[in-house]
């Protein structure tokens, strides 16, 4: 798995995420990864998670330890979140329950007052299907416009 370092100015944390695509399927809850690194407590900064392809793209924004749900798209009404408690060790991801299909994308974790910034992607699979044999099994998942097949051993 790769990982985004974005750096803060001398004495802060790094910005970090994947750089793989996370995959999840309909219905399901998943978490989009960001954190700080050395760890600080985040729980009084300003986070933001965006969606640039989206108007309005705010997906969650929590400034003074609040969530501020009237500028968020209506689209992630009451399926966005952070772990309150893991703020305090830097952890920012995002939690976006009841994926749908159309939360297929890029997101951008952003502290607005160091303008550094990390994007992840979301794949969302419509389907699963499980083929077994003796020795292997086969997933197949289907997503928007592309089919994946994994082995596992």
């Amino acid at each position: 798995m790769g990982l985004f370092v974005f750096f803060f100015p001398s004495g802060q944390s790094q910005v970090i995420s994947t750089s793989q695509p996370i995959v999840s399927m309909v219905g399901d809850d998943t978490i989009l990864p960001c954190h700080l690194e050395p760890a600080v407590d985040a729980s009084k900064l300003t986070v933001e998670w965006t969606r640039p392809d989206l108007d309005p793209t705010i997906v969650y924004l929590r400034r003074d330890g609040v969530e501020l749900l009237h500028e968020k798209n209506p689209l992630y009404a009451g399926r966005t979140s952070l772990s309150i408690s893991r703020l305090k060790y830097g952890d920012i991801s995002l939690k976006l329950s009841k994926v749908k299909l159309s939360d297929a994308g890029t997101y951008t974790c952003l502290l607005p007052t160091s303008g550094k910034k990390s994007e992840v992607d979301l794949a969302v699979g419509k389907t699963a299907l499980m083929y077994c044999a003796i020795i292997k099994c086969f997933i197949k998942l289907h997503f928007v416009n592309t089919t994946y097949n994994v082995v596992i051993q």
